[in-house]
């Protein structure tokens, strides 16, 4: 751990080529977002209408505040959508829950470029081959399919990818001397813990690293850390452990149990369980890592090609990279090079295989892939957090093959359109085939989109003004597209949290009693609480909608 570094002049023709690279990801960013809006396919996943209106509800509600995050989904991605969903027209359009992702996209691409400059820098001035990597690994990244169809979403992929990445850029700089960079490392692993759980397991890997080799300079006697270094170790600490420390209080506080993310009636624990309790089947994977670590490995693959022969080119180059990674590191370690240790913070891009492999594993979150049992779609989104390590490993091919200087220069520089141009091949069939994560949304939300366009078709002929009793789950979307702002609804939201078990006094509990005396219409979805009450109500039915693969719904008129 050096104690400084010098930075680069402002002039610099790295800041050049990062307004460079901002400004095509800035276009490859809208250009998109607007390809798939004018499709009506940025609010197919059902999460992604979730997080827009669990967000929206925080202003409109009629019980609106701070609480209506709720849990399980942790917090920062809702809190960044809701400037830009105060607008009714970007609610309606999904607009507002875009702007989040499509920003963290062009920081993620600049991110991944400006990580691989960090470790593959020697001194202020780079070499050829350490000027070329970076573009490749900027380029794989921002142009995979996959990446470019969920930055234009309100899903938080772009968001955490951005996070994760730049927590790696911090740390690679403070390593190659850069104290200042810790500290920053530290506000990036707060947001990241603040946006997915996978940022929980990062920030304790990388404290653990940070603190390893602390001591490790310590027991060394090469150099005494100054009490300066001291002090932003402090805060990185404080930094990286805050952000669940506060998740954690604030469950305790407001559900009266800390773990409520993880085992309360939402969490993905409960609806396994419920699943297997109307007779489906454990999910592949299920207390089983090594099987589970498969079918995450199996879903990055199917994020980065559609062809199962060029999904193992890419295994095999990212093997390829690590072993030059390896290589690259015992030489600078034999000729006591100062910027070996930033190379190594490469290998934390690695970090979403264990942790998707224990939390399928273990925590009840499934992974389905086409090809494998059981022949579907469901959270192979998650396989896009391997893209960094892909990118990362295409860069670190071309770094080594332009830096041996056994071959021919001719040879050398051919690596480079070669590497692209097989990552533009599989992309190129990837968008011809769908990209899987726009697959998953089509597959999953088909029967449920047509269920909420059927129930909008009738909600907008409800007079102005009047109120609906209904349990938004899953259907919230038939009020955003009706455009029926979530003040005028009764739902499962309008109760007092930290009353356990249930809220007797609660708007929701009360107007499920009589809901003739709080509402002037109600929705009710076979099964769900609003069922079951007006069931006992009796009260006259206006229509009775059927989708198939979807409960029932039925609209009454309550008074």
């Amino acid at each position: 751990m050096r104690k400084s570094a010098k930075t680069e002049p402002a002039d610099s023709p790295w800041n050049s080529e990062v307004r460079l690279l901002a400004w095509l990801a800035m276009c490859a960013s809208v250009i998109s977002f607007l390809f798939y809006a004018q499709r009506n396919q940025v609010l197919l996943y059902g999460d992604a209408v979730a997080h827009i209106n669990i967000a929206r509800r925080v202003f409109d509600s009629k019980t609106p505040g701070l609480l209506q995050l709720g849990t399980v989904w942790l917090p920062l991605p809702h809190l960044l959508m809701i400037p830009f969903l105060i607008s009714d027209q970007m609610w309606q359009r999904g607009a507002g829950g875009s702007i989040p992702s499509m920003v963290a996209y062009v920081f993620g691409v600049i991110g991944i470029f400006r990580l691989t400059r960090s470790a593959l820098k020697r001194g202020n001035e780079p070499d050829s081959a350490a000027r070329v990597a970076p573009w490749v690994a900027a380029l794989v990244y921002a142009a995979n399919p996959n990446l470019i169809y969920m930055q234009s979403t309100a899903m938080g992929e772009a968001l955490y990818l951005a996070l994760f990445i730049w927590s790696l850029v911090f740390l690679t700089e403070f390593f190659g001397g850069d104290g200042n960079a810790l500290v920053k490392c530290g506000f990036c692993l707060a947001a990241a813990c603040l946006t997915r759980y996978d940022g929980w397991f990062l920030s304790a890997a990388l404290v653990v690293c940070v603190l390893l080799c602390f001591l490790l300079s310590l027991n060394s006697g090469q150099s005494q850390p100054n009490p300066q270094l001291r002090a932003r170790i402090l805060k990185f600490l404080l930094l990286a452990a805050a952000a669940p420390t506060l998740w954690l209080a604030y469950n305790g506080i407001v559900y009266r149990n800390p773990l409520e993310f993880e085992n309360g009636p939402y969490s993905a624990k409960a609806i396994e369980r419920k699943s297997q309790a109307a007779g489906n089947p454990g999910h592949p994977g299920s207390a089983n890592p090594w099987l589970a670590g498969m079918y995450f490995a199996k879903a990055a693959e199917d994020n980065m090609a559609a062809n199962q022969s060029l999904q193992r080119v890419w295994v095999l180059l990212s093997l390829l990279a690590a072993a030059l990674l390896i290589f690259t590191r015992r030489q600078q370690a034999a000729a006591n090079a100062p910027r070996s240790a930033p190379l190594l913070c490469l290998l934390f891009l690695l970090l979403p295989i264990p942790f998707y492999a224990l939390t399928i594993a273990y925590s009840g979150v499934p992974i389905f892939i086409p090809n494998w049992w059981p022949f579907t779609h469901y959270n192979v989104r998650y396989g896009l957090q391997l893209l960094p390590a892909f990118s990362i490993a295409a860069a670190l091919l071309v770094y080594g093959i332009l830096r041996c200087e056994q071959w021919n220069w001719r040879l050398r520089l051919a690596s480079i359109p070669a590497i692209l141009g097989f990552a533009a091949t599989c992309y190129v069939f990837l968008s011809q085939a769908t990209p899987i994560c726009l697959e998953e949304a089509q597959s999953n939300m088909r029967s449920r989109n047509q269920l909420q366009m059927e129930l909008a078709r009738w909600l907008e002929r409800m007079p102005p003004g009047s109120t609906l009793l209904m349990y938004l789950g899953d259907q919230v979307g038939a009020l955003e597209r009706a455009g029926i702002p979530l003040k005028r609804t009764i739902n499962e939201g309008n109760h007092r949290v930290w009353k356990q078990p249930v809220d007797p006094e609660g708007l929701w509990e009360r107007a499920l009693v009589h809901p003739s005396q709080y509402a002037d219409y109600v929705v009710a979805l076979e099964d769900d609480p609003v069922w079951q009450a007006v069931h006992e109500a009796h009260l006259p039915a206006l229509v009775e909608l059927h989708v198939s693969g979807q409960p029932r719904a039925v609209l009454y008129r309550a008074r």
